[in-house]
């Protein structure tokens, strides 16, 4: 048995897939790289997936499908993966070697010891184009390192800090037990990846290395801020799922305390983006987001609503709305995340 899969969800990615590949490769025989084409048409993904796999028998596999949607590409991964761990990486992302062989020795370690663990955390880097400085988001204030923990020791996630699928190794069987399937057709379910399985985790371990190289910077990314003006109702409808689930657990401690921040985090994202749109439908596109929130879940609105952020994202009038944007803009620039 492998000890990791990694997925590669590839749409049309002829220009960049090489490159997040073959920094996989050096994982070696203990890695599963499954290659999903979903539907590519426009381009050669399906011949150089299928170089790859012909080339590396051992290590690559190669799934063509029907386009389904990122969320699709990764349900197939998680279906066909036979690692004990498991990955998603963008096949226009990468990962960096030295902190990947020190991923592979810590999930060495973790399947050795004698506790499960549900979930593996490392850093992710914002690769962003043309930026001088390369922002990097790490975790060493929140989870102890390389060590197993749970819920009651781990410390809150600061109001910058926030948890990506790019910073996530999750163990492959807890993605069959919480029962996990992305909506197929559907941009920004990554958010929904790392939210649904943590009620189900209660073992998880911190590597401190700067593994997920996370690219920002080609004109058609969906986190490109006016790709997502044009996919707001994608985002909005991804941000429903999470206040509909969230209303259906029973979650306590540090494990609600986590999941609150990142409900909030996308709350935040969401409503600032309706911000910059700025029009009467935006604006009560936001309005109806929140009244959601606080219909279904009404101790976790006013545990969001009520946060510096929370009070920023409902600032009276155009003054409010502009001093809102400056800020978001000031942070982009400091963080580079779009």
């Amino acid at each position: 048995m492998k000890l990791l899969s990694i997925t590669v969800p590839c749409y049309n990615s002829e220009a960049y897939m090489r490159h997040c590949i073959d920094s996989l490769l050096p994982g070696g025989d203990e890695v599963e790289i499954i290659i999903v084409d979903d539907g590519s048409t426009k381009d050669a993904t399906p011949q150089i997936a299928d170089e790859y796999a012909a080339k590396y028998p051992n290590i690559v596999k190669v799934i063509h499908q029907e386009n389904k949607g990122h969320g699709g590409a990764v349900n197939t991964g998680i279906e066909n993966a036979t690692g004990l761990y498991f990955k998603v990486v963008d096949s226009d992302d990468w990962v960096d070697e030295a902190s990947y062989k020190k991923i592979l020795r810590a999930l060495e370690r973790i399947v050795r010891g004698p506790e499960t663990v549900d979930v593996v955390f490392s850093n992710y880097v914002y690769e962003k184009e043309g930026a001088d400085r390369k922002r990097v988001m790490r975790y060493t204030f929140s989870f102890p390192q390389d060590m197993v923990f749970g819920w009651d020791t781990m410390k809150p996630l600061g109001p910058a800090h926030y948890v990506l699928m790019h910073s996530v190794i999750f163990r492959t069987g807890l993605l069959h037990e919480c029962g996990l399937e992305l909506p197929e057709h559907t941009f920004y379910v990554d958010n929904l990846y790392v939210f649904e399985p943590f009620p189900y985790v209660r073992k998880m371990y911190y590597v401190n290395a700067n593994f997920y190289r996370y690219y920002i910077g080609r004109p058609d990314q969906s986190v490109q801020e006016d790709v997502m003006a044009k996919r707001i109702d994608q985002q909005i409808n991804v941000n429903n799922m999470m206040i509909d689930y969230f209303s259906n657990v029973r979650l306590t401690g540090n494990c609600k305390r986590f999941m609150t921040h990142s409900l909030g985090i996308i709350m935040i994202v969401t409503s600032m983006m309706l911000i910059r749109i700025d029009t009467p439908e935006s604006l009560e596109m936001k309005t109806e987001l929140w009244k959601n929130l606080k219909k279904k879940c009404p101790g976790i609105y006013n545990d969001i609503r009520y946060t510096t952020m929370g009070r920023a994202m409902h600032a009276w009038g155009k003054g409010g709305r502009k001093l809102v944007q400056y800020g978001y803009k000031i942070v982009n620039k400091v963080y580079g995340f779009n």
